[in-house]
């Protein structure tokens, strides 16, 4: 046998022994990240405080909070406004993500690049914030330029009605005596007497 297959041996040895510890070092590290980054959850609110939503580093919803100022939204509103704030919380997971890497493995490590990218693609950033729209109704607003010189009208009383004559009492007819009652003649008229 040559002599330098004693050495490659060793030296293979040795290269296998180096492998081993970097990768039980990057293994370290790895489970390091996987920690930090299970203890991610990002939080968002509305503007008046209203509304707070809490989600994890998986970007499902751990914590919702409502004040009794959210009861006043109409419902559709609400549920909007708290799926607006899902997404702006969600979209803070990949920089908090990025920052547990760079801490760990590094931001070089192309696994942790790949953990990074699927982040952002399943968490972009959210859609702009609709203005608000001002309250009015369907109804156009009339607006009348008022003169400085504006004198209040003379009320003048209106002319009373015309009197009416009053009305002549009316005679009533006379009536029948019971007596004179008789079933059978209905010839001189109504027998509604």
């Amino acid at each position: 046998m040559p002599e330098d297959f004693g050495r490659d041996i060793g030296a293979t040895e040795r290269m296998v022994r180096e492998w081993q510890e970097k990768a039980a070092e990057k293994a370290e590290k790895f489970g390091r990240m996987q920690q930090q980054i299970q203890q991610i959850s990002a939080t968002e609110s509305s503007k008046d405080g209203a509304i707070q939503v809490t989600v994890g580093s998986g970007g499902m919803l751990e914590a919702l909070q409502l004040s009794e100022a959210a009861s006043s939204r109409p419902m559709a509103k609400l549920g909007a406004e708290i799926m607006r704030m899902v997404q702006a919380a969600q979209a803070k997971i990949p920089e908090m993500m990025q920052q547990a890497v760079a801490d760990t493995v590094g931001l070089q490590d192309t696994a942790a690049q790949h953990v990074l990218g699927q982040a952002r693609k399943y968490f972009p950033e959210p859609p702009e914030d609709e203005p608000e729209p001002e309250r009015t109704s369907n109804l156009r607003e009339m607006q009348v330029p008022m003169e400085d010189d504006y004198e209040e009208p003379q009320r003048r009383q209106p002319p009373a009605p015309p009197q009416r004559p009053a009305a002549p009492p009316r005679e009533q007819p006379p009536r029948r005596p019971a007596d004179d009652f008789d079933d059978d003649d209905f010839g001189s008229g109504s027998f509604l007497r």
